[in-house]
């Protein structure tokens, strides 16, 4: 699940869109070859969902349907409006939310032009907590070049930061550098989880690297603050299959890990797709993240 510090970097990075230029890449935008369709149920709503994944023209980027197909929301920092536990996207009346494990398969993928059809309610279907699902389901259609209205393809352009850039929120922070390829470094520190504790990945972008070392690495939440979240209203459908939970008392409650770092590993899962929204870190830079 998304954590509450990831609103101060949405609003923080927000206001830093100067200090990165978007520049050719000498490669053509990417759509899918053909239609990706996953069902499963919401992690808040609990409400089962169907994401149609359909291939789009040249230009047109990611962007979603809403479930009457009324509104298009584009996946773009001016829709985001809510980050706590989930990404929220609203465009006039409509709204979808918990995208961030599809938008980051998507964006690792290299999949630059996407329709993305939610049937049945408004959140993106949860999965396995993870982006392991999308990814194989993208690699099993492949990609291909997109076109415009005029059978045209066009050029990728890619964010390059000009300038170092740090923002931080009490004990958070993102450090980010120019680099000619995007290497992250994330560390995390649940001193209230033991088993959790203080962890540190660090990862080099790429789809081979993304499918093997982030995609598996599903969400995680503290027992303890289970039913506190669910009086809220929030993770309604969450349970075993899509988290791993880990009590503060005893540690984890559903093992084994898919990774002795997974929680630190799904942290930079979820940072790729803020990364997106910005256009600001993917493929230019080399960012360190640390929450606690």
């Amino acid at each position: 699940m998304r954590s509450p510090h990831f609103a101060g970097a949405y609003r923080a990075l927000q206001c830093l869109s100067h200090h990165v230029s978007w520049m050719p890449t000498g490669k053509r935008q990417q759509t899918l070859a053909a239609e990706v369709c996953l069902s499963g149920i919401g992690l808040h709503s609990g409400v089962a969902t169907t994401a149609r994944l359909l291939p789009s023209m040249a230009g047109e980027g990611r962007y979603f349907v809403s479930a009457h197909g009324e509104s298009r929301i584009p996946a773009s920092i001016e829709y985001v409006v809510s980050t706590m536990l989930c990404t929220t996207l609203r465009r006039g009346g409509a709204t979808v939310r918990t995208v961030e494990h599809l938008l980051s398969a998507l964006e690792a993928c290299d999949v630059d032009n996407c329709r993305i059809e939610i049937k049945g309610g408004d959140e993106v279907p949860i999965l396995d907590g993870s982006a392991k699902g999308w990814v194989e389901a993208i690699k099993h259609v492949g990609t291909c070049d997109s076109i415009d209205c005029n059978g045209k393809t066009k050029e990728k352009m890619a964010p390059m930061l000009c300038d170092p850039m740090y923002v931080c929120k009490r004990d958070s922070f993102i450090v980010a550098f120019p680099s000619s390829k995007t290497h992250i470094s994330c560390g995390i520190n649940f001193s209230k989880a033991p088993a959790i504790g203080c962890q540190w990945f660090s990862f080099s972008m790429g789809a081979y690297s993304y499918s093997k070392e982030i995609a598996p690495s599903r969400t995680f939440c503290i027992y303890e603050e289970v039913q506190q979240m669910r009086n809220a209203g929030l993770i309604r459908g969450g349970s075993t299959e899509n988290a791993i939970l880990c009590s503060a008392a005893s540690g984890w409650i559903n093992p084994p890990l898919r990774f002795n770092d997974e929680p630190c590993r799904h942290k930079i899962l979820d940072l790729i797709e803020i990364s997106l929204f910005f256009g600001m870190v993917t493929r230019s830079s080399t960012v360190t993240y640390h929450i606690l």
